[in-house]
């Protein structure tokens, strides 16, 4: 199906989104997660050709694993879509309401947004957050996978549509353009008419070509360049549980830490400790000159200027020695893409000015970076994490898919 016909039918299914019930939305949620498990089989066998194809491509080990399904996983994913079956509904609610002196009574009330395009790489959950969640708020969803994932999403895709025939709705409300070249994503980058806003989710690359060429409007998300700064009154075991956690627990997710700084004083004592643990455990380290000398015989690797400014997304860290906070929030300033930022340190006044000055959708005091996602932050299953400034930033739950329109009551009012 051509990328036209997509948008026609997004466009005519939106409309039937936008008018359902809370309970029938909640139906077809627990519909399609109840398939998810009962046809397990089927997206295993279509996600494991996509696994075998992309270790016979040398695609990295981080990046397999945002790949690979589980049984586990799958089971996850029904979890998300029951999660948000049971979240409040944001579409219709009223946002406020005033009496304005001529008696006009004005409203402002929540709205879908209507036709909801997500353009996101190998990550096969996605495909049913993105559904969950575009439903849930009242809108139709579009979907283009990678081609990394394109076995699996179109089992996933295949299973919902069934479930959804099956409730006696139009399956369109779910589309996925099956076609991953770059014109497939080019089309659908200017469906203006037939989608209200696009939402890329992925690597730099994809993001930065989605800005650029799209003429429909675009919510930025994603790239995640994430610092731990180790404050001079840090609790050194405090710092390594949160260092490890945030850049080896999962390191190809976009809240993984991928830079640390470390106040000059809290350095000797902390780098060698932080260091030999992370190399421990399998961690590339490309650190300053103060690092390599402060760490020497630990075999710490040059670190280059744009090393500083990588997302690597693999279990790679970059290591600074800063003289204090001041000199942190300056370099996460110049190389942060904006995700998530903590500081370790019990120094109130040092917390209260990383909280102030660094300038991310996400700051943490003493806790791991890991923590930047939606059901962490108990908005069920997200969408992204939009690191822009313009209508949503952070984790975007139901309430980022929606608009707002004014409703006015009268009785007879005209302008003077």
């Amino acid at each position: 199906m051509d990328t036209i016909t997509i948008g026609k039918k997004a466009k005519a299914a939106s409309r039937l989104t936008a008018a359902m019930r809370t309970d029938e939305k909640n139906e077809i949620l627990l519909r399609t997660a109840q398939a998810l498990i009962e046809n397990r089989e089927e997206i295993l066998k279509a996600n494991k050709a996509d696994v075998e194809k992309a270790k016979q491509a040398g695609t990295p080990a981080p990046l397999v694993d945002r790949l690979a399904l589980t049984e586990a996983r799958i089971e996850g994913m029904a979890d998300g879509l029951r999660q948000i079956a049971k979240l409040p509904d944001p579409a219709g609610e009223v946002i406020n309401m005033k009496t304005l002196p001529n008696g006009l009574v004005v409203g402002e009330k929540r709205v879908p947004m209507g036709v909801i395009g997500i353009i996101y790489e190998a990550r096969p959950n996605v495909t049913s957050d993105a559904f969950g969640l575009c439903l849930k708020a009242g809108n139709a969803v579009i979907l283009k996978g990678g081609s990394d994932a394109i076995n699996s999403n179109k089992a996933i895709v295949d299973v919902f549509k069934r479930a959804i025939s099956e409730a006696d709705i139009s399956p369109d409300i779910v589309q996925l353009i099956e076609d991953t070249s770059r014109k497939a994503a080019t089309e659908l980058m200017r469906l203006n008419g037939y989608v209200d806003v696009l939402i890329p989710r992925g690597g730099a690359g994809l993001i930065s070509s989605v800005v650029m060429n799209s003429t429909v409007p675009v919510i930025e998300t994603g790239v995640g360049n994430c610092h731990i700064y180790v404050d001079d009154s840090a609790k050194p075991d405090m710092a390594l549980n949160i260092l490890i956690n945030a850049k080896t627990q999962r390191p190809g997710v976009c809240n993984a830490a991928e830079s640390l700084l470390v106040s000059e004083k809290a350095a000797p004592n902390f780098l060698p400790l932080a260091l030999k643990a992370l190399k421990e455990r399998g961690v590339e380290v490309r650190g300053c000159e103060k690092t390599r000398e402060i760490c020497d015989g630990l075999d710490i690797i040059p670190a280059a200027e744009e090393d500083y400014g990588r997302e690597y997304l693999d279990m790679i860290i970059s290591v600074k020695v800063v003289k204090d906070a001041d000199e942190a929030i300056a370099h996460i300033a110049k190389y942060s893409t904006g995700h998530s930022e903590t500081i370790v340190t019990e120094s109130y006044e040092n917390a209260m000015k990383f909280t102030n000055e660094v300038d991310s959708a996400a700051v943490y005091v003493n806790a791991s970076t890991r923590f930047t996602d939606g059901n962490e932050f108990g908005f069920g299953a997200e969408i992204g994490i939009s690191t822009q400034k313009l209508h949503a930033r952070g984790p975007m739950g139901l309430k980022a898919l929606t608009t707002t329109k004014f409703i006015i009551y009268g009785n007879g009012q005209i302008r003077p």
